[in-house]
């Protein structure tokens, strides 16, 4: 299966009702995130001019929180929605399975919380961490134009790829820990796509929900190549 059939099929799921009530969820916990950040940084700095005695505060620490928030919500959106994502990651696997690969869904492994828990704070760990350690490179290329969304686009292509086909793969690869049956390739043009879907205003709210219902088509579609070619190879050696 190719990425960009994936991710049609993905598209095609979103009004599908299990599907629809996770982007439902996840679309408003990321956006009260930055709302409560808004309202916050726009106490905080109503009270900061108040210490100071500056006129006009309130204004003034509302245009401010305005603007800050707005640059977060650009610069950190993929970081909160992958978040959010990964705590209802395991509902859209589950719908997309029970629709197009109703045996798959049978034979998978509900994740134990604890596993559950540890694999979403490791992939928010991964997240945050690459994405400060790419944000001096992007500050130091913003005079080129295109140099710092290129670094995090880069960033983010791997990161998403792995994520959004692990949260099938888990489901899938046993107790013991196993390479994720999806090529790199199509990993990172999944990531890519992905990430060039969360810079288009409103799309991007739809980006995280499209993105783990596409690697879930590619987890199973590589699951099933790999078992039709374990079956060829015990085919020969049988003969």
């Amino acid at each position: 299966m190719s990425v960009f059939k994936a991710l049609g099929l993905a598209v095609s799921q979103l009004t599908h009702g299990p599907v629809l009530k996770v982007l439902l969820k996840s679309v408003a916990i990321t956006v009260g995130v930055f709302i409560l950040f808004g309202a916050l940084l726009y106490w905080g700095l109503v009270e900061v001019f108040a210490a100071y005695g500056l006129e006009g505060g309130g204004f003034v620490g509302a245009a401010a929180a305005v603007l800050v928030a707005g640059l977060s919500f650009w610069f950190l959106f993929r970081l909160v929605a992958l978040a959010v994502l990964q705590f209802f990651a395991d509902e859209i696997v589950v719908a997309v399975e029970a629709r197009h690969y109703p045996e798959a869904a049978r034979m998978a492994r509900k994740l134990p919380f604890r596993r559950d828990l540890a694999n979403s704070v490791k992939g928010i760990g991964r997240t945050v961490a690459l994405n400060l350690l790419a944000l001096p490179v992007a500050v130091a290329l913003v005079v080129t134009g295109i140099g710092s969304a290129a670094v995090f686009l880069v960033v983010n292509a791997w990161l998403l790829g792995r994520e959004l086909t692990d949260m099938a793969w888990l489901r899938h690869c046993g107790s013991e820990p196993a390479e994720n049956p999806v090529s790199w390739q199509k990993r990172a043009l999944l990531g890519a796509a992905v990430a060039v879907i969360m810079l288009i205003p409103f799309a991007n709210l739809l980006a995280p929900v499209i993105g783990a219902a596409a690697g879930t088509h590619l987890t199973q579609s590589a699951l099933s190549l790999r078992d039709e070619k374990a079956l060829h190879l015990h085919g020969q050696r049988d003969a």
